[in-house]
């Protein structure tokens, strides 16, 4: 059965760090395209960072660049998201996706929530 799994989430306070882990498993995130989105309270879901199949280029939403970062694993069929400087409008349900030409998959999510 085709799965993605989010761990990693949790509280944090204000300024700490997560990281974010999304474990696949049925098939081979080594041919599509990863991402992370979030859902915060009363929010559309947005995408917050994106991998190329080959890792060569990533992308993040102007308001986590240079605080998030994405990586993969494809040896572990693992996606990360290492998140630092966390702040309370980071608070969501933070989901992974893979994505191809031909497939699109999701996880479940996994709640983060940065207060004091």
């Amino acid at each position: 059965q085709v799965q993605l799994v989010e761990s990693g989430g949790g509280l944090v306070q204000p300024g700490g760090s997560l990281r974010l882990s999304c474990a696949a498993s049925a098939f081979a995130i080594s041919r599509y395209a990863l991402s992370w989105y979030r859902q915060g309270p009363g929010k559309e879901r947005e995408l917050v960072a994106r991998i190329t199949s080959t890792g060569g280029r990533k992308n993040y939403v102007d308001s986590v660049e240079g605080r998030f970062t994405i990586s993969r694993d494809n040896a572990k069929n693992t996606v990360y998201l290492e998140m630092n400087n966390l702040k309370p409008e980071d608070t969501a349900v933070y989901y992974c996706n893979a994505n191809n030409w031909a497939y699109d998959y999701w996880g479940q999510g996994t709640q983060v929530t940065v207060s004091s």
